[in-house]
């Protein structure tokens, strides 16, 4: 009887991990990002801006798991095949897109002085993110 339900169990995990898994967006730095939400609407420096939001839960505000410096490459590269490939299916032309990176999720728009949130804005042009900065 327990070596039928230990299958049971080990499947169960395996199909829950393969599930998670599949969320996972493979990023340069390794670290493990899923999709969080899109913001739009909001008005932005550079007119439309989309907001594409990613948990990140090894970013960290003092630099020990994951600092600032290496998460803007993952960011740029979320810009590049994340945000860019999506932008004809929402809407109006955008002129900014903002990467996000929150190590928990947080509302937009909402102050959780206790989560880490990495923020970087470009351009879109073709097939490129352009850093614009805020």
């Amino acid at each position: 009887m327990i070596w039928v339900g230990t299958p049971f169990a080990i499947s169960a995990a395996l199909v829950a991990a393969g599930a998670v898994a599949q969320d996972l967006i493979d990023v340069p730095s390794g670290q493990p990002i899923t999709f969080h939400d899109t913001v739009s609407g909001e008005p932005g420096a550079a007119g439309l801006t989309l907001r594409f939001r990613f948990l990140a839960p090894q970013i960290a505000r003092d630099g020990d798991a994951m600092p600032f410096v290496t998460a803007q490459a993952d960011m740029e590269y979320l810009c590049e095949t994340y945000a860019l490939p999506r932008l004809p299916e929402m809407g109006p032309q955008a002129g900014q897109i903002v990467i996000t990176l929150m190590d928990r999720p947080v509302p937009f728009g909402t102050v959780m002085p206790e989560a880490t949130q990495f923020f970087e804005a470009y351009r879109p042009e073709g097939d490129r993110c352009v850093l614009a900065g805020f």
